[in-house]
């Protein structure tokens, strides 16, 4: 079983099916198509289903040529009927796993998709997890689904977690050449999985002694990274009080080589991982009655940010002799972080909404961004950004350092710029540095 199943995948006869075409599922569905297997991407959302099928990209690191040539090829289809399953050989899944609303992990999407394929499995398949979740999904959530079927893992089917590394927006890493995690539930179980990632990925791919190593060496790369930017927002807020550049401090920092990496402050923690992941943690040390009190922290440091941004804001204002009831103020940047058109828990989204609910009349500017969501209602963001609109905002508010704007021109025409991101750090003249503040 085993054998015949990595002679297809080496061979590239193996037929692929990827459950979501979002952020992690499309360009991992692209990635395999390139190199050859038949891929078939599954979503529910209709209009994607309907975009990939036309060969029209909507995900930023999916370069549009090659979505439109794999499609042209036949290499890579689109449905929203989980059928397709029944003729698959292995089977990628990539749905989100948010949190509810008390802030606990909901894997209702991971459980469909499982009771889903458990439904049209046949023997010799495999199937891998990618979606970050908690420790223990893989053996205690996905296994016992999977089999309902009548068959074995391991024997009849291969079952493993292979974490996704998408950095949206990253010129160096991506899909291709990012190295790969796989950690499965036997031994035959990982090396099918490593198999597939082999003949398609150009990168190291590490095998994991089981699923639950894998899945929390992915909340450990997001709870440091979490941690650090905690830590550096909290030497922000102090060294706001004292008078110290935080931007300064972290570049003379920068100049020792070794023991310090650097970790830059901003408005907040934005993006499906960092914010999150710490959060499936948490809910699962509970289970072992341990309190991981550092990582809890860290994230309540980090979800403070948005509100000293608006008391900051507040305080430029004030030395303009306004409030923030009745001032125009123009926010650039929706996304979660810069050159990238997702605002998936963007502090943006925060401080927009308590602004508007401060009497503050807001405006937002993001040039990847024509429509996002707040409170449940659809926005629309303003299409372009003229000198005319930057000169009639009381206060600019630089959320999101896009390189793409016209610095320059917003500095030339502001009465104030309040730079959470260091965006105008090229800015040299100790004069035009007057309308600057910074974090």
């Amino acid at each position: 079983m085993k054998e015949a199943l990595i002679q297809k995948i080496n061979d590239k006869t193996a037929k692929i099916a990827v459950i979501g075409l979002g952020y992690v599922g499309l360009p991992l569905a692209v990635e395999k198509a390139k190199t050859g297997y038949m891929v078939t991407g599954f979503d529910v959302n209709k209009d994607k289903v309907d975009m990939v099928n036309k060969g029209i990209n909507y995900i930023g690191d999916v370069v549009d040529s090659d979505l439109k040539e794999i499609v042209g090829d036949g290499l890579l289809k689109a449905t929203a009927d989980f059928d397709i399953v029944k003729d698959m050989d292995c089977v990628a899944i990539c749905v989100p796993t948010p949190l509810d609303k008390y802030r606990q992990p909901d894997i209702s999407y991971v459980k469909s998709s499982a009771k889903e394929i458990a439904k049209r499995m046949h023997k010799g398949m495999l199937i891998v997890l990618e979606s970050t979740t908690y420790p223990g999904t893989t053996e205690e959530i996905m296994k016992p689904i999977l089999e309902e079927s009548g068959l074995v893992c391991g024997e009849d089917f291969f079952l493993a977690f292979s974490p996704e590394r998408i950095d949206p927006g990253n010129a160096v890493y991506n899909t291709k050449n990012t190295p790969k995690v796989v950690g499965g539930i036997t031994p035959a179980c990982t090396e099918v999985a490593a198999t597939l990632y082999e003949n398609v990925l150009e990168c190291e791919i590490f095998k994991a002694s089981s699923p639950a190593i894998a899945e929390m060496e992915k909340i450990l790369e997001n709870t440091y990274r979490n941690i650090n930017i905690a830590l550096i927002n909290e030497m922000a807020v102090l060294c706001d009080k004292m008078g110290i550049d935080i931007w300064e401090v972290v570049d003379a920092a920068s100049t020792k080589p070794y023991g310090f990496q650097p970790f830059y402050p901003g408005p907040g923690l934005g993006g499906h991982c960092i914010p999150i992941d710490p959060y499936y943690l948490s809910w699962k040390a509970r289970e072992y009655d341990y309190s991981i009190r550092l990582i809890e922290t860290s994230g309540e440091i980090n979800e403070t940010m948005p509100l000293f941004v608006i008391e900051k804001a507040s305080r430029i204002l004030n030395t303009f002799k306004k409030a923030v009831n009745g001032s125009k103020i123009l926010v650039l940047g929706v996304a979660y972080k810069s050159d990238i058109d997702d605002y998936r828990e963007s502090p943006s989204l925060k401080i927009i909404e308590q602004l508007e609910e401060q009497g503050g009349i807001v405006s937002a500017y993001d040039p990847f961004i024509s429509e996002y969501k707040i409170g449940g209602k659809m926005r629309s963001g303003m299409g372009s950004l003229t000198e005319m609109d930057v000169r009639e905002a009381d206060i600019v508010l630089l959320l999101t350092a896009h390189t793409t704007y016209d610095y320059e021109m917003i500095l030339r025409n502001a009465t104030v710029i309040f730079d959470t991101k260091n965006g105008f750090k090229d800015i040299k003249d100790a004069k035009d540095r007057e309308k600057i503040w910074l974090l």
